[in-house]
């Protein structure tokens, strides 16, 4: 495949034509702003890539990755990247340079840290990591001031920092399927929060301080250890559902009608 015809080239579409490795012409097209490469078997990207330096969007997804270069810290005005379903087990130091991101996904591949340089992206709104290793979160993930959406499921946390209650533009926070047996109460923090996702973890209890969560919509504590519930619960006015369901401990406390003659759905 070659694009030398093509002139002033701004959109590559590349998505699933089964490559293998990127054409050598398209690394000379230093007008792309965005590229997708995703879906093609890729095992490898040429440093070639910082020559890109307009690019806004860049999707390298499902492919066969296990390093990405470091002249990808050169594309400055990158807002999306996507590197998800890959085989990577490390980012780049470089990659926390990019401080034009507002779209992290680095989902589906081996991570078992995240260094604490996450907290220079402090433009980023989404951040997808769920399907890694992560075994804890460094403190600096509370500098992601204008965060809105963390998805953490399917590692392995054990807890949160206190810091994450600094997040106070968060809206949802997914964290299914971890190991977390502790909250901080710090998560109180989080005031526009409206998502708030801890089905099959190891929680024995949740802290008071989420009846602070005044924009909390939906609960799920599916399937934890809970043997009760903190009774700052019914604070939460604008709760819509609360699923308790598979906590075969839990004392069922009375106050829970309440929530439902205000509407929200519980389920037991």
């Amino acid at each position: 495949m070659t694009l030398a015809g093509e002139q002033n080239l701004k959109s590559l579409d590349l998505y699933n034509q089964d490559l293998g490795k990127v054409p050598k012409s398209v690394w000379k097209h230093f007008e792309l702003e965005w590229l997708n490469l995703a879906e093609n078997g890729l095992r490898s990207i040429p440093g070639e890539i910082g020559n890109l330096v307009r690019l806004t969007m860049l999707d390298l997804g499902h492919n066969q990755l296990t390093s990405l270069p470091e002249s990808l810290g050169k594309l400055v005005g990158l807002r999306f990247l996507y590197i998800s379903n890959n085989r990577l087990r490390a980012i780049p130091a470089s990659l926390w340079k990019l401080k034009s991101l507002v779209y992290l996904n680095i989902t589906d591949n081996g991570l078992t840290r995240l260094p604490h340089q996450i907290g220079n992206l402090s433009t980023l709104i989404e951040l997808r990591l769920y399907n890694n290793r992560l075994a804890a979160l460094p403190d600096e993930i509370g500098k992601l001031k204008n965060l809105r959406e963390l998805h953490l499921m399917g590692n392995q946390l054990t807890s949160l920092p206190e810091s994450i209650g600094k997040l106070k533009h968060l809206r949802k926070l997914i964290l299914e399927g971890n190991k977390i047996e502790a909250l901080p109460n710090a998560l109180g923090g989080l005031k526009q929060l409206t998502d708030l996702d801890l089905r099959n973890n190891r929680l024995p209890h949740i802290p008071g301080s989420i009846g602070k969560l005044k924009n909390l919509r939906f609960l799920d504590l599916r399937a934890n250890r809970l043997t009760e519930l903190p009774s700052s619960l019914t604070k939460l006015e604008r709760l819509e559902k609360l699923d308790l369901r598979w906590n075969k401990s839990l004392a069922i406390p009375k106050w829970l009608t309440e929530l439902e003659e205000r509407g929200c759905i519980v389920y037991m």
